[in-house]
């Protein structure tokens, strides 16, 4: 044998001894971590003793595996609460309330620094000690005893404790009550954060130079509100000109040139990531909720629904529970973490949210002396207050940070990157004044009085809340405290002492109805305020389109039914993404016929677009040719005015804006010169209008990689790249452990102007039906499943249900939840 076949033979059983190694190896870690998974999964049959108990405590699972706990005492209830919530979401748990306080970069690193110095300035741990330490000490025993039931799940559990504590190497510190209000201000965070808009329109402002092309950019309400206090609007009369802007008062303060230099476009897109804010175009949280009357129900007694729309992970948001112990019977969704139930029912009454998007956060340019001081509201100098915050960083140095604080707030100067300005943010949250979470009080409500009185309490977020009862009453109240303000809402940073808070809004004057006459309330973000309001709540409503369309689907309709309820909350027609496919097929005829122009993919786009249903299904290539369209018509007329800053543009009627552009040219239709068609909007080197959206289909087929010939236009379908992705924090960056840990891609209908708003990793976060006159068929389901293992049943056994648009019931009495008990385990003393 030559001295070459010797060393390429024993290179052949190096090569595959490493391949070996290699295969060990990952088998070694794969069989490591499905153990670990399978020894964190709980005991869901026997006794468990816990030493915090008065009395023995009942959870029994139904085929979902969502607990039925039963307690003795409400003090016993929260513990066990505490204990099962902790079995099957404790290191969800841990994770929530280390993204609130600041606190992620000490198990992951320094890839979330940048978070975490947000939330430290945002001063969340210091808002939590101070809310639950004013708490009434009922509602302080509370949580203490959820957090008595987690810490004792903690403590049994040390050496099987759920897998990613083993793969992070570290271990849950004892919870707190305090940490309960942190999960709770995180959700306040989400649904009531918009003071970056505010910074973002300043800089787009200054841009433009031009206050109409502003006001066109930044709508206040539309023309298709549906306010659930007026009067429902005819939607089969001819559209009315879109109303003044009554509550767009930003006007009243004079506009101060931006310092130059200051953050640019970069700095401030490195924010928007930073701030976790959606890069989803629309998809801000939000939702559906609306209720009927006895009258229109094929039963006789009310319906109510909800489907809270959030960003989606894995595991779900939520947690489904039902909660018994005597003076306390409520089940629905809860966040883990917190003790109660957030949204549902109880023997007498049912409730729904949506988010408000009530403006509950101002920016004030302070005045500082270079000293440490700063000019106070009332024009004398104060002393600026320091609080520092040290953030450890694991595989990284230690992060100090000094946070400045006024009498409006925090300073944000940590977090904008070169900006030069001392803008303090003051929000809701920081008033000492308002700490009140109602959550006990609505779970036990018997009555819309006693709803009402425990509405009247809450806080923030800022919310609509649709309610029905069990004697065939409906309701919707707005909640929150929003602030007063006499000199106007300001979309921009505050840079004078006229535009200081003055109290709150008083309870009896927000936005409210109770027994409407026609039996049907509904919101969706979108604007609940008459046009003549006498107290503006924000300036950054939703879009209207899905509030329409919940009105489109159920006005007029008569015995309704559950099912019915679900047919609307999955609805994936889109009013406006019809009527702009008409314009632009509109829009290619002219262009074609005036340029002779023979492009056989445009003449098919045009043919698909006229003739379509508005349904944005999987299937469907218009869908597909819409939505890329709409996507390329920003950039075409944002970038020539605004250059890199176009990418800042963001509001949550951004699709309405959009509408109007394209129809109008950013033109009323009332002051429109059809002989002339707008220019406003126009970029240099398109002849018209119509050359312009022409232009916006065509980029819309580069930007989607549409197909090159006309014959397979037909078949560009949108599920092909419209898709939904779950995937777990951790295991997704394992490729051999990602494929059964999450969804993958698959086709998504809807988009985030249908009922069903979706987006890649965005939508209905759970799906909730009240039939009063079934309560044990009313229906409930979340996205994936109860538990946040892998290995458990209930991972992800929810996900057909939700992804095919389907649902099912949740027992309540007893007698259902024995029918349906899959386990039984016994909590003892």
């Amino acid at each position: 044998m030559s001295i070459a076949r010797r060393w390429l033979r024993r290179s052949v059983w190096v090569l595959g001894g490493i391949v070996v190694l290699l295969l060990l190896i990952v088998g070694g870690s794969l069989f490591w971590l499905r153990s670990a998974m399978k020894a964190s999964l709980p005991i869901l049959d026997g006794s468990i003793k816990l030493p915090g108990l008065s009395a023995p405590v009942n959870v029994r699972r139904d085929a979902h595996g969502v607990p039925h706990i039963e307690a003795a005492t409400q003090g016993d209830l929260f513990v066990a609460q505490g204990y099962v919530t902790a079995q099957d979401r404790l290191w969800q748990m841990d994770m929530l309330r280390r993204n609130s306080s600041g606190d992620l970069a000490e198990i992951i690193g320094p890839s979330v620094l940048e978070h975490d110095k947000i939330q430290r300035v945002y001063q969340f741990r210091n808002v939590a000690q101070r809310v639950y330490a004013s708490l009434p000490e009922a509602d302080r025993h509370r949580y203490e005893q959820y957090a008595v039931g987690v810490n004792l799940f903690i403590s049994q559990n040390q050496d099987h404790l759920p897998a990613e504590f083993r793969l992070l190497r570290y271990r849950p510190r004892p919870w707190t009550g305090v940490d309960s209000v942190l999960i709770g201000l995180n959700m306040v965070q989400s649904l009531d954060t918009h003071w970056d808009v505010k910074l973002f329109r300043e800089r787009i402002a200054a841009d433009l130079h031009n206050p109409t092309l502003e006001a066109e950019l930044y709508p206040v309400g539309s023309w298709r509100d549906q306010p659930p206090t007026a009067a429902v609007a005819d939607m089969t009369q001819p559209h009315p000109a879109p109303p003044e802007n009554d509550e767009d008062n930003d006007q009243t303060q004079t506009r101060i040139p931006l310092p130059q230099p200051g953050p640019s476009s970069e700095d401030l897109l490195a924010l928007r990531k930073a701030l976790a804010l959606s890069s989803c175009d629309g998809c801000a949280s939000g939702s559906n909720n609306w209720v009927i009357a006895g009258k229109h129900t094929a039963s006789g007694k009310p319906l109510l629904s909800n489907d809270m729309h959030l960003g989606l992970s894995v595991p779900n948001i939520w947690y489904m529970a039902d909660l018994n112990a005597p003076g306390l019977h409520a089940a629905g969704v809860t966040l883990p973490g917190v003790p109660l139930i957030i949204a549902g029912h109880n023997e007498h009454v049912a409730w729904g949210f949506t988010a408000l998007y009530g403006d509950v956060q101002d920016l004030y340019v302070e005045q500082l002396d270079g000293k440490g001081n700063y000019r106070g509201p009332k024009g004398d100098w104060l002393p600026l207050a320091h609080a520092s915050e040290t953030i450890h960083v694991r595989f990284g140095k230690d992060t100090t940070l000094d946070v400045q604080l006024t009498a409006h707030g925090p300073l944000l100067t940590p977090i904008i990157p070169h900006e030069t300005r001392p803008i303090a943010l003051r929000w809701t949250l920081y008033d000492p004044a308002l700490v009140a979470i109602p959550l006990y009080e609505m779970n036990t409500a018997a009555n819309w009085s006693q709803f009402y009185n425990a509405l009247s309490a809450w806080c923030w977020p800022t919310q609509n809340v649709v309610y029905a009862d069990d004697a065939g009453h409906i309701a919707y109240h707005a909640v929150g405290k929003v602030p007063l303000r006499p000199a106007g809402l300001v979309g921009t940073s505050i840079q004078d002492s006229q535009h200081e808070w003055q109290g709150y809004i008083p309870f009896d004057e927000m936005p409210y109805s109770v027994d409407p006459p026609s039996g049907l309330l509904a919101t969706a973000n979108s604007r609940v305020t008459p046009n003549d309001t006498k107290f503006p709540l924000t300036l950054d409503w939703a879009e209207a389109y899905r509030a329409e369309r919940v009105y489109i689907d159920l006005r007029g309709r008569e015995k309704l039914t559950r099912q019915d309820m679900l047919a609307v909350q999955t609805d994936i027609y889109s009013a406006v993404d019809q009527e702009l496919a008409h314009r632009f097929a509109y829009a290619i005829d002219r262009t074609v016929s005036h340029t002779g122009e023979a492009d056989a993919r445009l003449r098919q786009a045009a043919d698909l677009l006229r003739s379509w249903d508005g349904r944005m299904s999987t299937d469907s290539a218009t869908a597909s040719i819409i939505l890329r369209t709409r996507q390329a018509f920003w950039p075409l007329i944002l970038e020539p005015k605004l250059g890199s800053d176009a990418n800042l543009y963001t509001w949550s009627q951004s699709d309405f804006a959009e509408e109007e552009i394209i129809m109008h040219g950013g033109v009323p239709v009332a002051n429109q010169d059809h002989a002339n068609p707008p220019t406003s909007w126009l970029p240099t080197g398109f002849k018209d209008w119509d050359a312009l959206l022409t232009e916006a289909v065509r980029r819309g087929f580069d930007r989607g990689k549409a197909p090159a010939s006309a014959d397979d236009l037909a078949r560009w379908n949108y599920g092909s790249w419209h898709v939904v992705d779950l995937e777990h924090p951790i295991y997704e960056m394992l490729p051999l452990v990602k494929s059964w840990t999450g969804t993958g891609e698959l086709p998504l209908s809807g988009d985030t102007t249908t009922i069903k708003q979706v987006g890649r990793a965005f939508g209905p976060s759970q799906r909730f039906t009240m039939d009063w006159s079934a309560p044990d068929a009313s229906t409930e389901n979340i996205v994936l499943g109860e538990s946040g293992d892998p290995l458990s049943p209930w991972f992800r056994d929810q996900w057909p249900a939700w992804y095919s648009g389907a649902t099912f019931a949740l027992p309540f009495s007893s007698s259902a939840i024995a029918s349906q008990t899959s386990h039984t385990l016994r909590l003892v003393p």
